[in-house]
């Protein structure tokens, strides 16, 4: 199985282009970074970068909604590659073909767009549910339970406030 988790930081604007096949695709890069500290106390960050295609609606997505400096969690492919730099000296690439993909971040931190920065979304190209997941539930933003907040009501009958003896435990 080869598939990578990836949790970082848009480095560049999406770009879109067509195959020859009129399919669209959308290039980003990703910066993942690692920080830790030494033996001796040093603090240190390291710096991973990721170049990342996305492939039909998946695309579409992704270059509405991404922009640099975004925070963004990406599941996908890997490949290494390695090339020859215009210096001639060889250089070493990491290739993702993203399967999935959530936007990250607080509501605050994303501009306009029609995301609006909903945590609850992911996007991917699986095939399953034609492509869009609507991922609720988890420790997020949970609707319902006994710690709703959402507004008065929520009580069992309706319209009363839950009482201690409609616990079902």
């Amino acid at each position: 199985m080869n598939k990578i988790i990836i949790i970082g930081n848009l480095g560049r604007d999406p770009e879109m282009r067509y195959s020859a096949s009129g399919n669209p695709m959308t290039s980003f890069s990703i910066a993942s970074n690692h920080r830790y500290t030494t033996a001796a106390g040093e603090r240190r960050e390291e710096t991973e970068w990721f170049n990342c295609t996305a492939f039909g609606r998946l695309a579409d997505t992704c270059n509405q909604y991404l922009s640099r400096g975004q925070q963004v969690y990406v599941e996908g492919r890997l490949r290494s590659r390695q090339y020859d730099r215009r210096d001639g000296t060889p250089g070493f690439s990491l290739d993702v073909t993203v399967t999935d993909m959530q936007m990250l971040g607080r509501r605050d931190d994303m501009e306009g767009g029609g995301y609006g920065g909903q945590s609850d979304r992911s996007y991917g190209d699986r095939g399953d549910s034609g492509g869009y997941g609507d991922q609720r539930g988890g420790y997020g933003e949970q609707r319902g339970g006994y710690d709703d907040r959402r507004g008065a009501g929520s009580g069992a009958s309706g319209g009363d406030p839950m009482d201690v003896d409609d616990l079902p435990f």
